[in-house]
């Protein structure tokens, strides 16, 4: 539409809309009764609109609540198909595709004890939850199942000081414990990395898959800065990806090997 087309009709609605107010104003001064019609006709407009911006506004969060969940379910699947891929080929013909199931909950409290952060989330032993569960989403490690009822789950956060997983500085690197730094809702620190290497600022630290708890090679953040421990091993601060302040929907991982290779572990750790 031309410039100049448009100058007239702004003109027009700008007049028409003053005509409207002044109208307003003269009948709301004109008795009671008035006074009562227009006031109102003025809630329901406004309930109206209020309406009208809550259904925008749920409508919007819906989506892109939809939309998380779903990059988040693409990321999952895209990382658990790395994982197959970087088996060696008789390995990955004994890998089924039910190795891990993986089970979407939502967080129905979040404890916040300073040291002792909790979990408990809107999935239990009828959705095939157990102890030992490790829960996640595509940007890190959640927290990991300590006891489960037929509906709900309790779980240590990661951001507890009882809560360690393995860790490694990049893909090939080294293994370290990783905790949470006890001090920000962001940051960890990964120990026992040799002294020697080479540790750069922005590197990603992934889970190891050392541990029947977590897949391989999920992020769960970058490397902010380093020291040397007793002149042997280096303890690396990380920048986590997820933000334990925001979370809601989450994705419980479930080893379906675990009560096997717990029972041959405890074959020799017994001996």
């Amino acid at each position: 539409m031309h410039k100049s087309n448009i100058i007239p009709k702004l003109i027009n609605a700008a007049v028409f809309i003053l005509l409207e107010v002044a109208a307003l104003v003269m009948l709301s001064k004109n008795g009671e009764l008035q006074n009562r019609w227009l006031a109102k006709g003025c809630h329901a407009f406004m309930g109206s609109v209020w309406g009208l911006t809550e259904d925008f506004s749920d409508y919007f969060a819906l989506r892109q609540t939809n939309e998380r969940l779903a990059t988040e379910n693409f990321a999952l699947l895209d990382a658990l198909q790395r994982y197959k891929e970087s088996l060696p080929h008789e390995d990955s013909l004994q890998l089924t595709d039910d190795r891990y199931t993986f089970i979407s909950a939502e967080i129905a409290k979040a404890g916040k004890n300073t040291q002792h952060n909790y979990l408990i989330i809107d999935r239990g032993s009828e959705d095939g939850v157990e102890q030992g569960c490790g829960i996640m989403t595509s940007k890190g490690v959640v927290g990991i199942v300590e006891s489960v009822s037929e509906n709900y789950s309790y779980a240590l956060s990661f951001l507890n000081a009882q809560v360690s997983i393995s860790a490694r500085l990049g893909k090939d690197g080294s293994i370290g414990p990783l905790t949470w730094d006890g001090k920000h809702r962001r940051k960890a620190i990964l120990k026992e990395i040799p002294g020697h290497l080479q540790v750069m600022p922005g590197d990603t630290i992934y889970t190891s898959g050392y541990s029947s708890t977590f897949p391989a090679d999920l992020p769960l953040g970058t490397v902010e800065k380093h020291k040397t421990v007793n002149g042997a091993t280096l303890e690396i601060t990380v920048n986590l990806f997820e933000d334990y302040s925001r979370l809601r929907y989450v994705t419980v991982v479930k080893n379906n090997f675990n009560a096997e290779i717990r029972k041959l572990e405890g074959r020799y750790e017994n001996k």
